[in-house]
């Protein structure tokens, strides 16, 4: 038997994620949540915004508006946590309600978005000033709201049910599970809106809602006890939010790490919008050529997982492999910015993979920190898991905007001669924000330094298992 069950670990991918208390079958189905937040995240980031500004002919400030608003959302994650944390029913359940509702609002805000976005496009019979913008800023802030609700209640309840053993396998395949989310859902329903047509929108955005809610029913069913509460428990006191957050920053490490993962993840961030079209503008790149960055960046960060996962487990320190994806990306951006004088398309391919390896390997690594931060007082799991999640969330809407707004700024004063000859090309704008996020980048390892000195293995190493195909995130 242990023979098989060697083989197993060695050639099924996350068959060692599995444990006593979450075996495969409840941890298979608990990942369905993020399958239907990726989903989510592309409809508002990716499809839903072509939609808008080539379709709908909606001016791209508009759009630029509501795809930042869920972004708006992503500061509370840290509250949402705390209060699945600290949730009381007559059941016992603590983090199943977050995940229902959280699905019942991103179902409510993907159900009526097509039509809102029809309104805002002036489909209309009767003109009312500023409905469409009003409807669709609604209905892009509920869903929002229902994917951060959602995720973050998710990743808690995994937090609670994984050992400290399996910890580091079930964060990377709930992430993979996200980006598998994502992968498949952009396929299908670009495929699906290639013969746009305003019936075929509402068709597509409500089926996805309505396959969301079912993913997500299907990912809670069972997966938390039932604890029956008295009524004495239940009106016990609460504790404040305030009190579990000075509990969590408590010793130092839990505020750092929050800033650590805000400044990185701005720096990964920022050429999120960059890297295509200076692929095509600066490289004279085919569209099918800018488009394969995007398969070797999902490429690099599957790897990055891989790596966080076979690290994490044989007890290597979380902080020491974010401060690896770091030093990765400040390679990553130095291979970009080379590949346009030298005019070497593999240093920009390369590039293009390292930056999704050191993300990658960033974010798994300070997750993974989080989830096994020791509780402290009030402050529980989801408290840590929202903050993290409210860091990140907020940083990459940032750095994207402001990385658009620095590579126009800085290009239009360059291309105006204002600069000098040397600088005077098309280049400059992209350039200024690779070089801006590699020296984001050392801030990030400098923010991290102390975490690397005060802390130890997160795992113990000792009885390592072997991985073998099981941290390879397929």
């Amino acid at each position: 038997m242990s023979h098989m069950r060697q083989l197993t670990n060695r050639y099924l991918p996350f068959a060692d994620a599995a444990s006593e208390g979450l075996p495969m079958s409840q941890l298979l189905r608990l990942s369905l949540f993020q399958v239907s937040v990726g989903m989510a995240s592309v409809m508002l980031l990716g499809t839903l915004n072509r939609v808008m500004i080539v379709e709908l002919s909606v001016p791209a400030m508009i759009v630029a508006v509501m795809i930042a608003l869920p972004v708006l959302i992503a500061p509370f994650r840290a509250l949402l946590g705390f209060r699945s944390d600290t949730h009381r029913s007559a059941i016992g359940w603590k983090r199943i309600p977050y995940i229902w509702f959280g699905s019942l609002w991103q179902f409510g805000g993907l159900a009526v978005m097509p039509f809102a976005l029809l309104v805002l496009g002036g489909d209309v019979v009767h003109e009312i000033p500023f409905a469409g913008e009003v409807l669709a800023a609604l209905a892009f802030l509920m869903t929002g709201l229902g994917l951060h609700m959602t995720q973050t209640a998710g990743l808690a309840l995994a937090s609670d049910r994984a050992t400290d053993k399996t910890r580091p396998r079930v964060v990377a395949l709930l992430y993979v599970m996200f980006l598998v989310g994502m992968g498949v859902s952009a396929l299908i329903i670009g495929g699906l809106l290639t013969d746009y047509s305003s019936l075929r929108l509402i068709r597509v955005v409500q089926g996805a809602a309505v396959i969301g809610i079912a993913l997500n029913l299907i990912a809670l069913w069972k997966q938390e006890s039932v604890r029956p509460m008295t009524k004495a428990e239940r009106d016990k006191p609460r504790p404040l939010f305030r009190d579990a957050w000075a509990d969590f920053m408590a010793g130092g490490q839990a505020g750092r790490l929050l800033v650590c993962v805000f400044v990185g993840t701005m720096a990964f961030n920022m050429q999120d919008v960059l890297l295509e079209p200076y692929g095509g503008e600066i490289l004279g790149l085919s569209v099918s050529a800018t488009t394969l960055l995007t398969a070797l960046w999902a490429a690099g960060a599957l790897v990055g997982f891989a790596w966080a996962g076979r690290r994490l487990a044989k007890g290597s320190n979380a902080y020491r492999l974010a401060g690896g994806g770091i030093l990765a990306g400040i390679w990553a951006f130095s291979l970009v910015i080379f590949s346009a004088p030298m005019q070497a398309n593999v240093l920009f391919y390369a590039g293009a993979t390292l930056i999704g390896f050191g993300g990658g390997l960033f974010a798994v690594s300070t997750l993974t920190a989080a989830m096994t931060m020791p509780a402290r007082g009030t402050a529980g799991r989801g408290l840590a898991l929202g903050a993290w999640g409210a860091a990140q969330a907020t940083a990459a809407g940032i750095a994207i905007a402001l990385g658009g707004t620095l590579r126009d700024w800085i290009g239009a004063i360059a291309t105006s001669g204002q600069w000098g000859e040397a600088l005077n090309t098309p280049a400059t704008g992209y350039s200024f924000v690779y070089h801006a996020e590699i020296g984001l980048l050392f801030v990030t390892l400098v923010i991290l330094g102390p975490l690397v000195r005060q802390s130890g293995p997160l795992t113990q190493p000792e009885d390592p298992q072997p991985l073998g195909l099981a941290d390879f995130p397929t």
